[in-house]
């Protein structure tokens, strides 16, 4: 027999990694989701790095709280911006609504943790309960941060003068109500600007996590995991699922405390 015949041989005896010990002990998959989680840390970190410098080349406002007015010569404050909560209107609740947001997709990730770790048990009935809550904390949170858009989206009741330049090239003056891609109520158009993009691109992550999480949860329901004898896909999702709660930490912390 050749060398490159016992070669194969052997490849095919140790499987994917042709005879090498597996790096760190991880399986192709589990290594290949490490790869797209770094990835993705450069995406969102060029991302949160951005906004950081257009935000420092702002003032942030220095008059009473009670006093602040929208305007382009200053960075909003974010407690007087993120400050309702749904079926109260009126109510001022500075940050306690994005602040629910947030305990409800922490929360998820616990929940996934138990998920994994029914799954090295190899118990189906606890991966599947576990699995269903995680999906309902982030559909629960899709739904939040919906709220939360159509309320940044649509403003207050007495809105702020403005001035600013339209799609005609125009400077104008005038009430605005509410934040778009051209002007925002509360401050310069920047902040609306970053806010739907950054907070869009993670609630994307969110969607895609949801979706993963559901295919998981019918896969263990119907016994798909227990065929192939272990749960190694909830453990990748899982990896995945940590990784968007862990992106969501420094989002919060930049949106909304700095």
């Amino acid at each position: 027999m050749s060398a490159h015949s016992t070669a194969i041989g052997v490849s095919s005896k140790r499987g994917t990694w042709g005879g090498g010990n597996e790096p760190l002990k991880a399986s192709y998959g589990k290594l290949m989701m490490w790869f797209f989680l770094l990835s993705d840390i450069f995406t969102f970190a060029a991302f949160l790095i951005s906004y950081l410098s257009i935000r420092l080349s702002y003032p942030s406002y220095n008059g009473p709280l009670d006093s602040f007015i929208g305007s382009n010569e200053y960075w909003p404050v974010p407690e007087l911006v993120f400050e309702a909560v749904p079926f109260l209107h009126g109510f001022h609740a500075p940050l306690v609504f994005v602040g629910i947001m947030t305990f409800i997709l922490i929360s998820s990730s616990v929940t996934m943790v138990l998920a994994v770790e029914a799954g090295h048990r190899n118990d189906r009935n606890d991966v599947v309960k576990w699995m269903l809550w995680t999906m309902v904390g982030g559909i629960t949170f899709l739904s939040c941060q919906a709220w939360e858009w159509n309320h940044f989206i649509h403003g207050t009741d007495t809105g702020s003068i403005m001035t600013y330049i339209n799609s005609l090239s125009r400077e104008v003056t005038e009430t605005v109500f509410g934040a778009n891609l051209v002007v925002n109520e509360y401050g310069p158009p920047a902040f609306a600007q970053l806010f739907f993009f950054i907070t869009g691109f993670h609630g994307f992550h969110v969607t895609i996590g949801v979706v993963l999480l559901f295919l998981a949860f019918y896969q263990a329901a119907v016994g798909v995991y227990d065929r192939r004898g272990h749960y190694e896909m909830i453990e990748k999702i899982g990896l995945y699922w940590h990784f968007v709660d862990l992106v969501w930490v420094f989002v919060f912390t930049l949106f909304y405390l700095i």
